[in-house]
Parts: C-alpha cells; structure tokens; sequence
C-alpha cells in the first residue's frame, strides 16, 4: 500500500440515478460540480460517505479548529453518519461516480439510505485524492470476500493483466446475488452462499480447501472479523505466507456497527 500524505477531497453529492445489480447489491449514481475533482483517485480505494439525517438537505462535514487542532463539535440534528464505502467508478462524461451498497434491510444507516435513495438526495463523500496502489502486484493472486467486498474485489480483477493467475472465493446470499465480475487475468472463481451472514461463514473453510501458489503470490482478504482473522491465520501461520505477500482486514465485525468495531478491527490486525 502506497504511504504518501494525501489531502482529502470533500464533497455533497446527489443521487442521479440508481440500479438494482441484484437482489441484495445496490449501485447509487452520484453527480454534483465536485465529481471531476475524484479522477485522480483510484477506483477501488475506501471513502467515507456521510449520511445527513432526516429532514436535513445539507451534509455538514467535519470542521477542524486549527487552533486548538480539534474538531468542532456538531449538534445532533445536523450531524451526518459516517460509514466507510469503496469508490467504484467515475464517468466525467457524464459527471457521475457510483458506490455499490449491500442491500439488507434497514437494520444498517447506510443499506436503508441506499434502498430508499432518489434522485436529488444528498449524500457527502470523503476520499484522499492521489492515485494509490490498491494491491500488491505479483503472479498469482488469492482475492477472498464476503459481499462487502465485491466492490473491491471487482475493482481489481479489472485491473489485472491478461498474464495474471486468480483464485477468486466471493460469499454472497444466495445464487441470484452471483455478479458478472469481469477481468482479463485467468480466474477460478468459487461463489459460495450464505443466507445469514451474521451467524458464521464459510470463506475460511474454503480457502483451506485450496492448492494455493506459491513463488510470486498476492492475497487480499476483505471479510467480516471472525474470517478475516481465521484466513489471515492460516496463511500466515500455517502456510507462511510474509507480511508483504497479504493483504487482509475486517470490514464489520457481526452484531457490531461500524463505528463501534473500528478499534477491534484494526488491533486485531495489528497483532497479526
């Protein structure tokens, strides 16, 4: 992962239009003047959206006081829910990016927001500007993933060369949440269901059931926590795999919101 000091690009958006990929995958157009100013970015790579409140038009986004070099504070009726997204696309001809969201009901503040988004809702985006690298580049690759993950996971498949090597294990709800996930490189890719994701996956099972590369490899492992730890430690632990050669981080944490899970997450991949 590229290291350098990006400044942030923040921007209101609002929704142009949106499409239903499949049952449970929402993809969400966003226009505004500001669009032009993510082409520099690299698809694939995570933003924050902020999720103003009801009845509120205005994303109001985080002020710094320079002074004392804190945040200000904001009051509740305008404060916007912030979720962590991935950048999926960008068409400047048509002044659109787009953001895919899980589908699963209202009980998550940004799965409700996508399935009752309009045109002309507003939505803030927060992302560094820069090209970054999204993986790292090798022979042989191992991308694992829940639907969280697709996002990602799609954005580098069509980044691969033609010459690349892909074990690609995506879970999703069910078959009719399979997506048409397009790439150059020569890829396996096993689709596995889960219709309750929250109470146990079988990602880390199925990666076990691989004859995985060895030489020139790359991981990247993007999952719910349970997984993402049980992964990371059979490749590291078990199959030596180095630091350098994988990529894997938790994106929730079951029976946790976002928010609340940050600093499980990120120690538990520290420790690792």
């Amino acid at each position: 992962m590229n290291k350098k000091s990006f400044q942030p690009i923040q921007a209101q958006l609002t929704v142009s239009r949106k499409k239903q990929l499949t049952p449970h995958y929402i993809r969400v157009y966003l226009t505004g003047e500001k669009v032009p100013l993510f082409a520099n970015t690299t698809v694939g790579i995570n933003n924050k959206i902020l999720i103003p409140p009801k009845g509120v038009n205005t994303v109001y986004f985080p002020e710094l006081d320079k002074e004392a070099n804190t945040w200000k504070h904001q009051s509740e009726e305008v404060q916007p829910i912030r979720r962590t997204y991935t950048h999926r696309g960008i068409d400047l001809n048509k002044n659109e990016i787009w953001i895919d969201f899980v589908a699963h009901g209202d009980e998550g503040p940004a799965s409700a927001w996508a399935i009752q988004a309009k045109k002309g809702d507003v939505l803030g985006v927060l992302m560094k500007d820069g090209k970054m690298g999204l993986y790292r580049k090798a022979d042989h690759y191992l991308l694992v993933g829940d639907a969280t993950a697709i996002p990602v996971l799609g954005a580098i498949l069509e980044d691969l060369p033609a010459e690349a090597k892909v074990i690609c294990i995506i879970e999703v709800y069910g078959e009719e949440d399979e997506q048409d996930l397009k790439t150059k490189a020569d890829m396996d890719i096993i689709w596995l269901h889960n219709e309750h994701p929250q109470n146990g996956s079988r990602l880390a099972d199925m990666v076990r059931k691989q004859l995985l590369p060895k030489g020139s490899r790359s991981g990247y492992v993007a999952a719910e926590y349970s997984s993402v730890k049980a992964i990371r430690h059979y490749l590291r632990k078990e199959k030596g795999w180095k630091q350098d050669e994988l990529y894997a981080y938790s994106y929730w944490k079951a029976g946790v919101a976002e928010d609340k899970s940050t600093t499980d997450r990120q120690q538990e991949k520290r420790e690792s």
